[in-house]
């Protein structure tokens, strides 16, 4: 069974950063694709980035496109999500997800992930 930890949330000004991370355990995380999520309240969880297994090729919404940055490290059986520039429009629950490579089906869609993390917590500030 895979256990993804995701952290690195938590509250900052707007056109500050954060880096969240994604650590996996339980499986082959080199052939995982690894997609970052996120839902703020009374909204549906929605596309932030993914990155093929392969790390060849990377996917962002058009609201984070320029700003946020994936990245996978299979050394450290780690993904992370660099976020610049922050807006508050950018607060909300941030999930990590993964999925096998095998797997066939937009990176960009929840039901394509097997696997999630718990949530982590961030919070941008006017």
């Amino acid at each position: 069974q895979v256990h993804l930890a995701d952290s690195g949330g938590g509250l900052v000004q707007a056109g500050g950063s954060l880096r969240l991370s994604c650590t996996a355990s339980g499986g082959a995380f080199s052939r995982y694709d690894m997609g970052w999520f996120r839902q703020a309240p009374g909204k549906e969880r929605e596309f932030v980035a993914a990155i093929w297994w392969t790390e060849s090729s990377t996917y962002y919404a058009d609201s984070v496109k320029g700003r946020f940055t994936i990245s996978k490290d299979n050394a450290k059986n780690t993904a992370y999500l660099r976020m610049n520039s922050l807006k508050p429009e950018d607060t909300a629950l941030y999930y990590c997800a993964a999925r096998d490579s095998r797997i066939v089906g937009s990176i960009r869609i929840t039901s394509s992930y097997q696997y999630w993390g718990q949530g982590t917590q961030v919070t941008v500030s006017s």
